[in-house]
């Protein structure tokens, strides 16, 4: 198991590399998506429109996997396990326009309802860490 304070951890999660989300479905079976991030310190942090398949599989289950690859090294990757700790309304996309901005995009939020997932690190695990 890898620290959180690994310092090739730290540069994984202050990157702008896409982190794949993996959920549970409601039959058990594994949902992932690339996905933007932003790392606060204490939680990855993303957002999602509140009428998708993801969002619900969320709701009923909170556990989540996250990989994200060193954008500099594609041998180097973390695995971060965790569980979404906090779910916030979003009603301008003020959160998804911010992350368009870090990640360079041009795209606006288009007026979708959206929130803001919060999801706490409890293992982190990878390759070359």
């Amino acid at each position: 198991m890898a620290d959180l304070n690994n310092p090739k951890v730290q540069k994984i999660l202050q990157s702008k590399g896409f982190a794949h989300l993996a959920t549970i479905g409601p039959n058990g079976e594994p949902q992932s998506s690339p996905m933007w991030f932003l790392w606060d310190g204490e939680h990855i942090k993303f957002t999602h429109t509140s009428v998708r398949q993801k969002f619900q599989n969320i709701k009923r289950d909170p556990r989540v996997a996250i990989s994200i690859v060193d954008p500099d090294d594609p041998y180097i990757y973390a695995e971060f396990r965790g569980v979404v700790e906090q779910i916030e309304e979003d009603p301008t996309g003020a959160f998804y326009n911010e992350l368009a901005v870090h990640y360079g995009s041009s795209g606006r939020w288009r007026g979708d309802p959206r929130v803001r997932l919060y999801v706490k690190i409890q293992r982190v695990v990878g390759q070359n860490l």
